[in-house]
């Protein structure tokens, strides 16, 4: 036995992930420690709640749910840095091990939603004289762990338990294996131009790029790549229309049998089998589709709510949307274009009637903001609303040169929470920008565990001696992950399952983040978040006025564009049809016929590329963007009312709504907070499609 201790003792000394440690130790994990801590993790979960089911006792908070949440702990804390560093430094090692975890994980995660003695001693505590007396978010937690048991398959019969755990095994897989090919497609694609003129059009920031990118490759000339910044540069700017469409074509193709990259990355079989799994999964349970199973943890009762609103905002939107499409083909024709405004050309031709019609484009905009001038400015916002006091923590064990620590406290002086930021695109980091958690608020008995998140995003990095230069656009996207990550970080709640983000419904979830974007827009906030990289000099009144004269720019476009995706990702989820081999792309095309005023070339693949609902948690929900966004601009507005800086609504949002996470309904929060239930009107206004 002793024999056996030091042993354990010993693996553990060894393997970074079952260290006990406040901040993952990254650059000491390898691959090779992944699996060994998982199995370690989720064999002793699985002899703890043996040992808490044992001797028939009366089943309490505290003898049950609170060493249920503890353990539901460990296990988040050793999986987090594992998955952040499969999508931020992905290889092959990793990737394999990363990979062999996920049906572990699933059979367990079934394994305790199935286990009908757990869910028996759960739902006693719920008829017991105790759940009485519990909190708000105590008798949530129970509350959601009974749905969650049941939507687990706990009253399944035993073959059908075993099928629903082969599909949710499969599933994690399947949802894998899209991101990664997705991940190969779009790093294996580059092209070298070697001759300048062939990129003539594209400012000087986005040659500087592509001639660095093109020196990490040991190339002489300008490297294009389908990392978002060199894509979004040569398709707004670059005069040459072959050279669109050949970017154009290689990242709407990207894991498709349109692609150039090998057959096995192509996510067309996969995306079928993910839609068709779900709505097995959802049958096995009772629901008529995946997209009703899916609105069992949302804010929206039913698919027909979902698509009335989809279709209320489609009807508001479209005749601007169709007004904007013509106003830019008008112009293209003026500028000489001959033919059709083609998917390559409407980004290229609509920075030009911006420029012309505003007097503004993002390139002129970059000088004024430096990243970190938007970090700290960004900072100080938070700091105005919230009494929040934000500071960088040095010396600390990362993933990468460019991360950074940051450390909250509050007004108080009392600690709150810690973030990494990882801002900056490189290869074989996953596209696109999210937040994660790190670490969850959850009070323990020797203290509260105080909030860690990740905040990632995909930005041009410095080039040279320059500093990172932002968009205004991804301006706006920090602020919206920030805002995710005040959400996970600011909550006040003791316990982890509606702790931050825990337990909030999905449609709700996007509330904080999208509200945290209005600040973007305000004169208030401009001599905070900008300052020119040389000079220092705060962005001219003259051009943030045409900024905003051209905020809502084709706004009706845009709208229209991100209910096309709402209503595709629904209807696949709701209406999906076992005899139909190509019902995603039939869906895709009707949904394009009725709300779409761009015409979509026919090699396009987009839903191939489409992680939020193949590989994300979106799926038969990504409508719930627009839906949280109504929350969002309705909340704003009572800023709008009162000052963007008003000390009682900023401290009401955060008592309100950022401290509280998961601990009760969403709307009840909201309502809360507004003095009454949202309403459609803000979002319409704040988007220029009503007066």
């Amino acid at each position: 036995m002793r024999k056996y201790f030091i042993f354990q003792l010993y693996k553990n000394m060894t393997n970074p992930l079952l260290e006990e440690f406040e901040l993952p130790h990254f650059s000491e994990i390898t691959a090779a420690d992944i699996e060994p801590a998982i199995n370690e993790v989720l064999a002793k979960n699985k002899r703890e709640i043996a040992s808490l089911l044992e001797g028939g006792k009366e089943y309490s908070w505290e003898n049950l749910v609170h060493p249920i949440e503890l353990m539901d702990d460990y296990l988040n804390r050793v999986w987090s840095p594992v998955s952040h560093l499969n999508s931020v430094m992905n290889n092959d090692e990793w990737r394999e091990a990363y990979s062999n975890c996920l049906p572990k994980l699933s059979e367990y995660s079934t394994e305790i939603g199935q286990n009908k003695e757990l869910y028996l001693a759960y739902l006693s505590i719920k008829k017991g004289a105790e759940y009485k007396v519990l909190s708000t978010a105590q008798k949530k937690i129970i509350d959601n762990a009974l749905r969650d048991f049941e939507l687990s398959g706990v009253a399944l019969p035993s073959d059908k338990k075993q099928r629903y755990m082969d599909i949710s095994q499969q599933l994690s897989t399947l949802t894998n294996q899209f991101e990664e090919n997705l991940m190969d497609a779009t790093n294996d694609w580059s092209q070298l131009v070697t001759d300048e003129a062939d990129l003539q059009g594209l400012p000087a920031s986005a040659m500087d790029l592509l001639r660095q990118t093109a020196q990490q490759k040991d190339q002489d000339g300008w490297m294009l790549t389908l990392e978002f910044p060199c894509y979004m540069a040569i398709m707004t700017y670059a005069d040459n229309r072959e050279l669109r469409y050949a970017i154009h074509h290689a990242f709407v193709t990207r894991a498709s049998d349109r692609g150039t990259g090998k057959e096995s990355w192509d996510n067309s079989q996969l995306m079928k089998d993910i839609v068709g799994l779900r709505h097995e999964k959802a049958q096995l349970l009772g629901y008529k589709s995946y997209a009703h199973l899916s609105l069992a943890t949302k804010m929206a009762d039913k698919p027909e709510d979902v698509l009335t609103f989809l279709n209320q905002l489609a009807d508001s939107s479209l005749p601007m949307a169709k007004k904007d499409y013509a106003t830019l083909c008008d112009f293209a024709a003026k500028q000489g274009h001959k033919g059709a405004v083609e998917s390559w050309d409407v980004a290229y031709y609509s920075e030009k009637l911006r420029q012309e019609r505003y007097q503004f484009s993002q390139e002129e905009v970059k000088p004024y903001f430096p990243a970190n001038r938007v970090l700290t400015g960004m900072f100080k916002v938070v700091e105005k609303l919230y009494g929040l006091n934000i500071s960088e923590v040095k010396d600390v064990n990362t993933w990468h040169k460019d991360v950074q620590l940051f450390s909250i406290t509050d007004e108080k002086g009392v600690h709150r929470g810690r973030f990494f930021i990882d801002l900056f695109a490189r290869p074989h980091k996953r596209g696109g920008a999210w937040m994660d958690e790190c670490v969850t608020r959850f009070k323990k008995k020797d203290g509260v565990q105080t909030p860690v998140a990740y905040l990632t995003c995909n930005f041009t990095p410095p080039i040279g001696e320059d500093p990172s230069l932002l968009t205004h656009g991804e301006v706006e996207t920090l602020f919206h992950e920030f805002g995710h990550g005040l959400h996970h970080m600011l909550t006040q709640v003791d316990y982890l399952s509606v702790s931050g983000i825990h337990g909030v419904e999905w449609d709700a979830v996007e509330l904080p983040s999208q509200f945290m974007e209005n600040w973007c827009w305000q004169a208030e906030v401009m001599p905070l978040i900008s300052g020119h990289y040389k000079t220092g000099e705060v962005l001219p009144q003259e051009i943030f006025e045409k900024m905003l004269a051209a905020k809502n720019f084709q706004s009706g476009m845009q709208m229209v564009r991100q209910i096309e995706f709402s209503i595709f990702d629904f209807r696949i989820h709701l209406e999906y049809d076992a005899t139909n081999d190509s019902q995603i792309y039939d869906v895709l095309e009707q949904v394009r016929a009725d709300v779409s005023v761009v015409k979509t070339p026919e090699f396009n693949r987009f839903p191939n590329s489409f992680s939020h609902i193949f590989a994300g948690g979106y799926a038969a929900g990504y409508y719930s963007y627009k839906w949280a966004e109504v929350l969002s601009s309705d909340a704003f507005s009572l800023f709008e009312e009162k000052g963007i800086f008003d000390e009682q609504t900023g401290r009401s949002f955060l008592h309100n709504i950022l401290e509280k996470g998961g601990s009760d309904d969403a709307l009840e929060l909201f309502t809360a907070f507004r003095g009454r239930k949202p309403t459609i009107d803000a979002l319409l206004k704040h988007s220029g499609i009503a007066a």
